[in-house]
């Protein structure tokens, strides 16, 4: 049974830097890229960054690019998102999701072609 479990989220003031991590289990983790999402209060959810299976590609949606940096660790079998200089406009709920890519460079940013996906975790930037 393949797990995704996000953590880290928070009500933060702007400026402030939040790290996401997402735990998975139950799959090859090096067998899969990994993306974030968000989705804020009536929007539809949107790419944040994605990571292929080594880690040598990122690729990140334009409002988080030089703000936003997405990493992972095959050994622990978890992705990371460091997000710096918040902004309410971040205020959303993220979630990770594994898009199996096998090893491949390759990185999506559109979410239905991400396999297994994660609950969620809550950012909330106050001004």
């Amino acid at each position: 049974q393949v797990q995704l479990v996000e953590s880290g989220g928070g009500l933060v003031q702007a400026g402030v830097s939040l790290r996401l991590s997402c735990a998975a289990s139950g799959l090859t983790f090096s067998d899969y890229a990994m993306g974030w999402f968000r989705q804020a209060p009536g929007k539809e959810r949107e790419f944040v960054a994605a990571i292929n299976w080594s880690g040598r590609s990122t690729y990140y949606a334009d409002s988080v690019k030089g703000r936003f940096t997405i990493s992972r660790d095959n050994a622990k079998t978890t992705a990371y998102v460091q997000m710096n200089s918040l902004r309410p406009e971040d205020t959303a709920v993220y979630y990770c999701a594994a898009d199996r890519t096998y090893y491949s460079n390759s990185v999506n940013s559109r979410a239905n072609d991400y396999d297994y996906w994660g609950q969620g975790t809550q950012v909330t930037v106050s001004s």
